[in-house]
């Protein structure tokens, strides 16, 4: 992976190891051989914190070697700043570490080679982008435990390479993690038993409005232990203070918001106390998680809900699923959920998530490799032979086979892959009697879903590339702008009575009334059907 650096195409890599299994060794050795190899290095962390951390991690590491290192965040001194982005720009600095201060204006890089981006799911797509513009031709090294459904999928549609790291440090064991109302009998149980065991813990708030009735809760009903409490808000020599105290064991717990969510550790801080964990994301909940666990002591992780009140549908998921991935590793196994739930977004656009459940994944999966394999080939997909190319259908429709129809995920994605194996009219109808058979009365999105691929097999036996269907009517597309049997297509349009039109351009156009989502899918069903009558 590493010797990727030499190659001659820059390198766009996604790393995927689980919380402290090692990425920030990985992103050591890739920043030594570039630097070496005379080629600047910016490693872009999203906290003040962390960028502090790997710095003190990177001096020490190349203590003595020819490597000069700078650092650019809030935390750093006016002087030094600017003394960094001097050196990065005559190329004296080798290796510069910080936060977005990095992508400002007035930091300009002479030689940057590598681009290393820590806990890639903080970042934006904007951000992301920007990286990749400091120069055309940088490599990238990206480093998450729980990827972002876009990143996600576009490791495994195959535009960036991809590493896993599946084998936990020796004698790693896994967080014990439980889901509870807020008790503070409890709360204050696990605190204690974190303080009488020589540890520390973590307490991580939503909001820091909630932190005074935190530190009220702490001095009265758990008055045995110190605390320190850090948020985002605070000047950054008081959180560099108080966060360097709590680094040097002077007190038990740190109360914090989510500043605490990335990369930090602190192998003595072994309980965690979650308040109001409703209110976080799945990704943010198990970074935290992550906070803990990073020695060979036995861990543990609470994660708090309201005691009053119920939570939301969504939130509930999100904490089932995190408590459910107990097991090391389990990272990537998660990013794989987020995926399902969320959708993969737009891979040309800044839409982080969504979309692809919609047209359904392995569907989308498919159309996408055809389209990647034909566009390194140097072809278009409308290049491709009538029986190899992959028809693109669109119709406002919900088309998916939800998690109420099919609960377990491997099993729900084995049908989607199955489904985009079916051949014949005769293959669809015979699955479809299994998946009734099996799980009931289909719902009215998979039938869709199986009435999509219907038409997607007459749109292949049609020579249609693409089909837009909408409310007022449908767009044809014909692979190439030809139809076979031009003579049949015109009598086609002409039984249709005006309704139907091709226009100069050899597209087809269809005029009808489809108000509702079941009209037009059947409206898409019948006008392939017709148009594949026509070749047969």
């Amino acid at each position: 992976m590493i010797g990727d650096l030499g190659a001659g195409r820059p390198m766009d890599r996604l790393v995927c190891g689980d919380v402290g299994f090692g990425k920030t060794e990985v992103a050591l050795r890739a920043a030594f051989i570039a630097a070496m190899a005379g080629m600047q290095v910016a490693l872009v962390c999203p906290t003040t914190l962390l960028a502090r951390q790997h710095y003190n991690n990177f001096v020490e590491r190349f203590r003595g070697m020819p490597v000069e290192i700078g650092r650019l965040s809030r935390l750093v001194p006016a002087a030094e700043a600017k003394a960094t982005r001097d050196g990065v720009q005559d190329g004296k600095i080798d290796i510069v570490i910080g936060t977005h201060a990095i992508l400002a204006k007035g930091v300009e890089f002479k030689t940057l080679g590598l681009v290393i981006v820590d806990e890639e799911q903080r970042f934006g797509v904007t951000h992301k982008e920007r990286l990749k513009a400091l120069r055309s031709d940088v490599h990238v090294l990206t480093l998450t435990a729980t990827p972002i459904p876009r990143t996600l999928q576009m490791a495994m549609s195959g535009l960036r390479e991809l590493s896993v790291i599946q084998t936990p440090p020796v004698d790693r064991l896994a967080v014990r993690t439980y889901v509870m109302p807020w008790d503070p009998v409890v709360v204050r149980e696990a605190l204690l038993r974190e303080h009488y065991r020589g540890g520390q813990s973590y307490f991580v708030a939503p909001r820091v409005a909630d932190l005074p009735d935190i530190e009220e809760f702490l001095r009265n009903e758990v008055p045995e232990v110190t605390f320190v409490t850090a948020h985002g808000q605070m000047a950054a020599s008081q959180v560099e203070e108080r966060m360097s105290a709590f680094y040097d064991r002077k007190y038990d717990v740190l109360l914090s918001t989510t500043i605490v969510e990335s990369g930090l550790d602190i192998p003595s801080a072994n309980t965690l106390i979650i308040h109001r964990a409703d209110r976080f994301g799945l990704a943010q909940l198990y970074q935290l998680r992550g906070r803990v666990g990073r020695s060979k002591t036995r861990a543990y992780a609470y994660f708090t809900t309201p005691a009053t009140r119920l939570i939301t549908e969504g939130a509930d998921k999100r904490l089932q699923v995190l408590a459910n991935l107990e097991s090391l590793g389990a990272g990537f196994q998660l990013a794989s959920h987020d995926l399902d739930i969320r959708g993969a977004g737009n891979l040309l656009g800044d839409e982080q998530s969504g979309h692809i459940k919609e047209v359904g994944f392995e569907l989308y999966q498919s159309m996408l490799e055809e389209a990647i394999l034909s566009a390194k080939a140097g072809g278009s997909s409308l290049d491709a032979p009538r029986e190899g190319f992959s028809p693109q259908i669109t119709v406002d429709a919900p088309i998916m086979i939800s998690d109420e129809y099919v609960p377990d995920l491997d099993l729900r994605m084995g049908l989607y892959r199955r489904m985009n194996e079916l051949d014949s009219k005769r293959e669809i109808e015979a699955f479809a009697a299994e998946m009734i058979d099996r799980f009931g009365k289909l719902p009215e999105a998979t039938e869709n879903l199986l009435k999509v691929i219907e038409t997607k097999l007459n749109c292949r036996n049609a020579s249609i590339a693409k089909l837009d269907v909408g409310a007022k009517g449908a767009l044809v597309h014909f692979q190439n702008d030809h139809f076979p049997d031009l003579q049949g297509l015109i009598g086609y349009v002409q039984r249709l009575k005006g309704t139907a039109r091709l226009r100069p351009d050899s597209k087809l156009v269809i005029t009808r009334n489809w108000p509702d989502p079941q009209s037009r899918i059947n409206g898409a069903l019948q006008l392939s059907t017709g148009l594949a009558r026509i070749l047969a």
